[in-house]
């Protein structure tokens, strides 16, 4: 099974970095301030008691964050340079593409900035552990971390050779292939992702008429309740009721920040391979 493969030598790579940094930090910082929603999350689990002193709004969004519980005991910020220029940070945390203003900012306000790429893999997942572990100098917390879950992962890795093939289809009628955190989570629970059959390995459009007619062993919806914006229309569609094969519903917050808990997403999906095998 090639993801436990990659993500074992990501880890051992991504450690042998952390020695580098452990040996260069100048300092542990005590005032951690998160301006991303996955690295508010990443932060929650890793920082030490009293080092991460606020996190976004929406870490405590239940349809955005998996940590809404944790989230409630953390000051918010609004992602703006003003407000978190005077929780005065020796250290903010940042997503790659998220809150270019803020981060230009306080940059050249002299405050340090880590971004953090998104996860677009499972060896990412990992990786993203251990560099926030590096970040806060939590390098023990982060690389037990990330142990745990190359062996959740491994664990869970299907033996079957057969693969049924699965389809995630969400507004705008997109839908997932291999080469994505969420494609690699679909694959690594035994199923090939018809995007990738169909020749969109990175994902894209996947007219209604193909989903139907290439009629997948599962279709992953990404609402439980379809229709509330136009976009969403498709997925209340009449035509889907031709489908004959299983489907389920998986929240974006599941996997779109590439945290621990996208576990849970090749677990729930396990269930569904294994319940089709059965069928």
């Amino acid at each position: 099974m090639r993801f436990p493969d990659l993500i074992t030598l990501t880890v051992a790579l991504a450690l042998a970095g952390a020695a580098v940094f452990a040996e260069e930090a100048d300092a542990i910082p005590e005032r951690v301030v998160s301006v991303n929603l996955c690295t508010d999350q990443l932060a929650m689990m890793i920082a030490a008691p009293g080092q991460l002193v606020s996190i976004t709004e929406y870490a405590r969004d239940p349809e955005a964050s998996v940590m809404v519980e944790e989230a409630q005991a953390y000051p918010v910020n609004h992602g703006q340079a003003e407000e978190i220029y005077l929780m005065d940070p020796d250290l903010v945390v940042a997503g790659q593409y998220t809150a270019r203003a803020t981060v230009s900012m306080l940059r050249r306000l002299g405050i340090e900035v880590i971004e953090f790429a998104p996860a677009n893999s499972l060896a990412d997942v990992s990786a993203n552990m251990l560099k926030m572990g590096e970040a806060l100098g939590r390098q023990d917390v982060a690389q037990a971390m990330a142990e745990d879950f190359v062996r959740r992962l491994a664990e869970i890795s299907p033996t079957q050779i057969r693969r049924p093939t699965a389809a995630t289809y969400a507004a705008n009628g997109y839908s997932t292939g291999a080469e994505s955190l969420s494609g690699e989570i679909i694959e690594a629970a035994g199923f090939h992702t018809l995007a990738t059959e169909l020749g969109l390995p990175y994902g894209g459009f996947l007219p209604l008429e193909a989903l139907i007619m290439a009629d997948p062993d599962l279709v992953i919806f990404g609402r439980d309740q379809p229709g509330q914006a136009r976009a969403e229309e498709v997925l209340s569609h009449p035509a889907l009721t031709r489908l004959t094969g299983g489907h389920m519903a998986l929240q974006d917050r599941d996997w779109i920040c590439g945290l621990p808990a996208v576990i849970r997403a090749v677990e729930r999906l396990r269930v569904e391979r294994e319940r089709l095998d059965n069928r």
